[in-house]
């Protein structure tokens, strides 16, 4: 039997609104992206700005040292911090105090856009839980997945706010099995197991068994760039307040209405990751 989930409507975002933080910068939170390599450095410029458009007060970005004069110049709105790297242009799993640093300033932390190497990324994702806060927010993508699918008993029982965002790939991983065709019961089984919020491909579940669905996601967000561009979207959405949840909810649907948007430009297919950072302020304040 499926599982039970309820449809994200605008009407049940209106009705489960975000915190609109008043005063200055950081009073909407601190997001620190932790990602990137040589060879991938965009995936952290667009999991950066997109948490900006969300709402985000300050950015810092960790990533490959080779590409962060580069990431500083493309978002100058960013403190950029370049950590070492190994032969082969992944981040070292053990980058130095700097990084512990940043992370235990930070709201919240997204680890993993554009990382490369499985076990240089579980070192780093050590570091960075061992720098968190209790109350900081954690956003895992990409190959920090990879590496919590080898330890996941990793946050259970920690009672952080943590939301995973698995495409299907990772979430076979996650899984130790192919996702089935009931991708409710698939993220509802991945939130108990691994104790956080999960976002599945619009299918969103709590370890308690609550689940949602997004059922406005087109074609087009299947493109290179688009899973960092919602990991960052989360991070804002949870910088400026929303509880893992409710960021998970609201980012599912902003990301693919975003998309929608740019649909009578491009057409259903052929847009770019990058453009729809600029949808997502409108798409949020409108809902």
């Amino acid at each position: 039997m499926p599982s039970r989930s309820e449809v994200i409507t605008p009407a049940l975002l209106r009705d489960w609104a975000l915190p609109v933080p008043t005063g200055g910068k950081e009073a909407r939170g601190t997001v620190l992206v932790v990602g990137g390599s040589r060879f991938t450095p965009g995936a952290v410029l667009l999991a950066g700005v997109a948490a900006l458009r969300a709402g985000a007060g300050v950015l810092q970005l960790a990533a490959a040292e080779s590409t962060a004069a580069a990431l500083s110049i493309q978002v100058p709105e960013a403190l950029v911090v370049g950590l070492p790297e190994t032969a082969d242009g992944a981040v070292q799993g053990d980058p130095g105090d700097l990084l512990g640093g940043l992370v235990a300033e930070a709201d919240v932390v997204a680890v993993g856009p554009g990382l490369k190497d499985i076990d240089a990324t579980r070192a780093l994702l050590h570091v960075v839980l061992d720098a968190a806060g209790p109350e900081t927010s954690l956003v895992l993508d990409a190959y920090a997945l990879g590496a919590l699918s080898h330890e996941p008993d990793l946050l259970v029982g920690s009672g952080r706010p943590v939301v995973l965002t698995p495409n299907l790939t990772e979430a076979r991983h996650l899984l130790g099995r192919k996702p089935g065709d009931d991708l409710d019961a698939d993220a509802v089984e991945l939130a108990r197991r691994y104790d956080a919020v999960v976002s599945l491909y619009g299918h969103i579940a709590t370890p308690e068994g609550r689940a949602w669905r997004e059922e406005s996601g087109d074609a087009g967000l299947g493109t290179s760039g688009s899973g960092d561009v919602r990991a960052g979207l989360l991070a804002g959405l949870l910088s400026r307040g929303a509880e893992p949840a409710q960021a998970a909810c609201w980012a599912a649907f902003a990301h693919a209405v975003s998309g929608q948007r740019l649909v009578p430009r491009y057409g259903r297919i052929g847009f770019l990751a990058r453009e729809l950072l600029d949808e997502i302020p409108y798409t949020v304040a409108t809902v």
